[in-house]
């Protein structure tokens, strides 16, 4: 650890610098306060430890000098004066420690181990929150056309609202993304989003997570336990696929939404959350109703602002800077504008993409693992992506004879990779023989006009 020393008393100086060398850490020494800043503002220390009374510069504003310069530093304050003022400036300066002459050695060793741990957990925060966010993904909505221009306009006019919003869209479209983004742009920013699937949780298990329970509320609840709800106490709460909740869950989240009160299974006394309410779903609502299976009392609840994610097949004009966003996250290499072969970039634009951008990353993840060296080629993409395209080109074509399917089957195996013809022998499941005879019989038939 590296401390930086200022006291202007020199058989202080001579004193910390000897006695901390000898237990392992790298000590500068300085006289005054304008040294110590100087020194500041050449390198980095983990630890300041001042003197309140220097000549020049007092200790305080060493350390709100030092706050500028490097934030992430520890301060300590050592007097041989101490007063209520000189601990409240050292508060107020947001010191580490207030430590009074004379101090033991043994004190200021101590005082400098809870130095390292604090910046242990520093360190342990910073890698949790970097954990977090990649594991969260960022709230960035990525696409420049009109349908997604449309779709942002709407985020920034409910995100500062307290409105609940619903949002609609198709399997895989980025309804999570949305729901990150309109809370990015609420007053409760700053505050937990909370995302529950749910349609991930079982049944019998879901009214537990989203209320909590008590002790013995149920066999096996060994313990208490906080519902997601309350975690996101102050933030706000994402419910995809809210059409997957069971009725009676549906009566007890209607109640939230009326009067934010929850009450944990086992408990007769409710808490007050203070939660915003995002809802999404893939699943048409109003045919639920009529069949019975979502209340309609909860559907115009959540419906206060409506918002519909486009299918990717409606938004193409965003496909290729959508490509390229999604393959920086797997490479790093490459220059911008250039990653996809102009033949790959038509490939994508050309699918109809029914499982939409979460299909889109899964394509453009296989293809960064194959391409060893970018641009990404057309027979870097999955085989089974070329095989639903050549479906679809047969769908829309005019009538074909079984030969000219199998013909067109084998252009796109070889265009895939590269005139390969082993390789596309393999794929199609025939043997290179095979595949060559067929290749001269098509010659053939061409020929003879």
């Amino acid at each position: 650890m590296r401390i930086l020393f200022a006291d202007d008393e020199t058989h202080l100086q001579t004193l910390m610098r000897d006695a901390l060398t000898r237990r392992g850490y790298n000590v500068t020494v300085c006289p005054d306060g304008l040294t110590a800043v100087a020194a500041l503002e050449k390198e980095s220390f983990d630890c300041l430890i001042v003197d309140i009374d220097m000549p020049g510069m007092t200790g305080i504003e060493v350390i709100e000098r030092a706050r500028e310069l490097r934030p992430e530093i520890d301060a300590v304050v050592m007097t041989g004066k101490p007063s209520q003022e000189t601990a409240i400036a050292a508060l107020r300066s947001h010191a580490f420690d207030y430590l009074t002459k004379p101090c033991p050695l043994a004190d200021i060793a101590r005082m400098l181990e809870r130095v390292a741990a604090h910046r242990d957990i520093k360190r342990q925060l910073a890698a949790l929150q970097h954990r977090l966010h990649r594991a969260e993904g960022d709230s960035q909505l990525v696409g420049s056309g009109n349908a997604m221009q449309s779709v942002q306009k709407l985020i920034e006019k409910v995100g500062p609202t307290e409105s609940t919003v619903l949002i609609r869209g198709e399997t895989g479209c980025g309804k999570e993304l949305v729901a990150r983004a309109v809370h990015a742009n609420s007053l409760r920013a700053d505050k937990p989003l909370v995302a529950i699937n749910c349609g991930a949780l079982p049944e019998n298990l879901i009214e537990s997570e989203l209320f909590g329970h008590c002790r013995g509320a149920f066999t096996g609840a060994d313990a208490a336990r906080t519902g997601l709800l309350e975690v996101a106490h102050g933030g706000t709460v994402f419910l995809d696929e809210i059409g997957e909740l069971p009725l009676a869950v549906q009566a007890k989240l209607l109640r939230v939404l009326e009067t934010g009160d929850i009450r944990r299974l086992g408990d007769n006394q409710t808490v007050q959350v203070d939660a915003r309410i995002i809802c999404a779903t893939h699943r048409n609502l109003e045919q639920m109703v009529e069949e019975g299976t979502f209340r309609e009392d909860l559907m115009f609840r959540i419906n206060t602002f409506e918002l519909t994610v486009p299918p990717l097949r409606q938004r193409t004009e965003d496909i290729a800077v959508l490509a390229e966003h999604l393959l920086r996250r797997h490479r790093s290499d490459g220059v911008s504008g250039q990653l996809f072969h102009p033949d790959t970039l038509a490939a994508l634009v050309a699918h109809t993409w029914p499982g939409n951008v979460r299909e889109l990353a899964n394509v453009i993840e296989h293809a960064a693992i194959l391409c060893d060296e970018l641009p990404i080629a057309p027979e870097h993409l999955p085989s089974r992506f070329g095989e639903r395209q050549l479906r679809k080109e047969i769908r829309e074509a005019d009538p074909m004879t079984l030969k000219e399917m199998e013909m067109l089957a084998i252009q796109r195996s070889l265009q895939r990779h590269g005139g390969d013809k082993k390789i596309a022998a393999e794929e199609l499941g025939v043997s290179l023989k095979t595949l060559y005879n067929k290749l001269n019989a098509a010659e053939e038939r061409r020929a003879a006009g």
